[in-house]
């Protein structure tokens, strides 16, 4: 038999634990959030027995079965005495009492409060609630005897409502028989009874719930899963926190396929699994975290791809960057880049790899120097001709007709200018038709009007003077000014070649629809080099139809992109100097090409101009004017400008 000093130390010890075990679970019931808990929150954790009162409030500690565990929610509170206590202030209604009780009646108490401290409640004559009842009996105003039936009756309230949390119907069964004995405790009766029914009939669907989670029928076959089971329960008993939980299993392995859909890069498999997910529990934490890996999974792979679309980009097999590009984006609808790469795509698909509005140069393959600076044309449609409500048109615009520009190509900057067909000439040798046939129509002062010169030539200005390196090229034919473009294109390894028509009648207009591409009258600022009332000959000659009001300041050709580009970045296409393109002259636009294609036949002589000059009148400068000349025509009013296919 221990000593005293040991049963001391073993009650001092008893008492710490039970005031320990009693401060944390008030904590836990009333502050929750201390413990990083938030209320309804479900946590699977090993649960322990309550203590039951002790002698000397020693406490015992007893492991639950785990069955018991998985019948119930695991409710931790706080010690039964302290339950029972609560609950016997909830019920105390004492009687008046009139005497003492007599020491034989105190000695029957002394013994119901040893049965009541040992925990033996009720079963037998000798258990606390008997006593009790016996001593009301014999004296009906001991307030002792009617404390003491409230404290058993609080104990064995407090006893079942701990054992059906822990799922021991047994035990609860016992103590609701012996609850039954006591006065005043029908509705306690009522109540633990009906949670003692409930607790019967789901314990069995849990246990069925839990081996058809651990068979793989989680969420399958539809009415006979886990879940089905789970959710039954919680109709039955909603608080039933083992429910909860076996439903975030479930929960669970339906993301556990998620996540192997996008180790598989099924994403779409994964989105719909995750569907599934948000349908069995919405909300939930773990499936906020898988959803939030799977993005992230769907990003780095979707990324993958793209880096993959922009390598095959980079070495020109535009099939293959389009295929994985329609792969990133099935992956990953939202990623960033994705519509910067679908537009580069679409560059390198209309205009290789540049961008519409794009100014650029061509480096020479085989000796120093570079081609003119050529801006990106972007795509599109344009109705080509005149309108009917024109009152300047003429058969030669009409029919009107709708082009469509499919593909993009690059146009120069400006007309050629003198330096630059320079070169031309020094590099290759060719000799232009100035020189080999013997000079050109260049501008008369004395008469206002042009006239033959057989001296002059292409290194000469519009009058025949020798001619600034800024200036447009003049006095070149049709075939000096396609013997330029193949030269270029020998010299930079690209296609260079003159506008058709329909190219140059695109490029000029800019998008726009108005007589003119500036608008439908007069300027109000300085757009172009055209005939304008204010402009003045070196003499002090005046043009006899011009634009009122207007004045550019020069009389002939302007130094090239000296005044305003149009929408498109064009310099000088309504105005300065008209321009040869590669079609040949037809009288109407019957039967003409709608794809911008130039509209050739085989041996034409007569090619077509288009664009205004420094001396056509404001009906020859409108967009849809166009002229025939003859392929060798010289003329100081005449140069020309080229495309680069892309």
């Amino acid at each position: 038999m221990p000593s005293n000093a040991t049963l001391h130390r073993q009650r001092t010890l008893g008492g710490v634990i039970g005031i320990v075990v009693l401060a944390f679970g008030l904590g836990y019931h009333f502050f929750p959030r201390l413990f990083h808990a938030e209320p309804g929150e479900v946590v699977r954790r090993s649960v322990p027995a309550l203590p039951a009162a002790a002698p000397g409030g020693a406490a015992t500690i007893n492991e639950p079965a785990a069955e018991e565990l998985n019948a119930g929610p695991p409710l931790t509170l706080a010690p039964t005495a302290v339950i029972a206590a609560r609950l016997s202030r909830e019920h105390a209604q004492l009687p008046k009492q009139l005497t003492p009780d007599p020491p034989k009646l105190r000695a029957l108490l002394d013994r119901a409060d040893k049965a009541l401290a040992a925990g033996h409640l009720g079963g037998d004559q000798d258990s606390a609630a008997a006593l009790y009842l016996q001593a009301a009996n014999d004296k009906p105003d001991s307030r002792r005897a009617a404390q003491g039936v409230i404290d058993v009756r609080a104990r064995l309230v407090a006893q079942a409502e701990r054992a059906i949390a822990l799922g021991n119907a047994e035990e609860a069964g016992e103590q609701l028989a012996a609850l039954q004995q006591l006065p005043g405790s029908a509705d306690d009766v009522a109540r633990l009874a009906a949670a003692l029914k409930t607790l019967t009939d789901v314990r069995p669907l849990l246990a069925k719930a839990s081996g058809l989670l651990q068979q793989g029928k989680a969420d399958q076959p539809a009415g006979g899963s886990a879940l089905d089971v789970y959710r039954q329960v919680q109709q039955l008993d909603p608080q039933n926190a083992v429910a909860e939980q076996g439903i975030l299993d479930v929960q669970h392995v339906v993301l556990d396929r998620a996540l192997t859909a996008v180790a598989q890069n099924d994403f779409a498999g994964a989105d719909k699994v995750l569907a599934e997910a948000q349908a069995i529990r919405p909300g939930s934490q773990q499936l906020h975290d898988v959803r939030q890996r799977v993005d992230d999974m769907r990003t780095a792979r979707a990324s993958g791809v793209l880096a993959q679309a922009h390598s095959a980009l980079d070495a020109g097999n535009l099939a293959m960057a389009k295929q994985l590009a329609a792969q990133a984006q099935a992956i990953s609808p939202q990623l960033a880049g994705l519509a910067a790469f679908e537009q580069q795509l679409v560059n390198a698909q209309l205009y290789a790899s540049h961008k519409p509005g794009q100014v650029f140069s061509d480096r020479y393959v085989d000796l120093p120097g570079q081609s003119p600076a050529m801006v990106v044309i972007p795509t599109g449609s344009f109705m080509m001709g005149a309108a009917d409500d024109d009152s300047d048109h003429n058969a030669a615009e009409q029919p009107r007709h709708k082009v469509d520009i499919d593909r993009g190509f690059a146009m120069s900057r400006s007309a050629i200018t003198v330096g630059q067909f320079r070169e031309f000439v020094r590099e290759s040798g060719y000799v232009p038709d100035s020189a080999k046939r013997g000079g050109a129509s260049v501008y008369d002062e004395r008469s206002g009007a042009m006239r033959d010169d057989g001296e002059a030539t292409w290194q000469d200005d519009y009058a025949g003077h020798p001619a600034a390196d800024n200036l447009p090229v003049v006095n070149v034919s049709w075939n000096d000014a396609k013997a330029y473009a193949d030269w270029l294109g020998r010299r930079t390894g690209k296609t260079y070649r003159l506008p058709s028509e329909a190219e140059f009648a695109y490029a000029l207009r800019g998008g726009t629809t108005t007589r003119y591409w500036w608008g439908n009258g007069t300027p109000g600022s300085k757009v172009e080099n055209l005939t304008g009332s204010k402009d003045r000959s070196p003499s002090g000659r005046r043009w006899n139809h011009a634009f009122r009001d207007y004045g550019d300041g020069y009389w002939g050709p302007a130094p090239v992109m000296s005044f305003a580009p149009n929408p498109f970045g064009l310099y000088d296409m309504g105005g300065n100097v008209s321009e040869w393109t590669a079609d040949c002259w037809h009288d109407n636009y019957i039967h003409a090409p709608v794809d911008g294609s130039a509209w050739l036949n085989p041996g034409c002589g007569v090619r077509v101009l288009r664009g205004g000059s420094w001396g056509s009148s404001p009906e020859q400068a409108r967009s849809a004017w166009r002229q025939g000349a003859d392929a060798g025509v010289r003329s100081g009013r005449v140069g020309f400008r080229v495309v680069r296919e892309l």
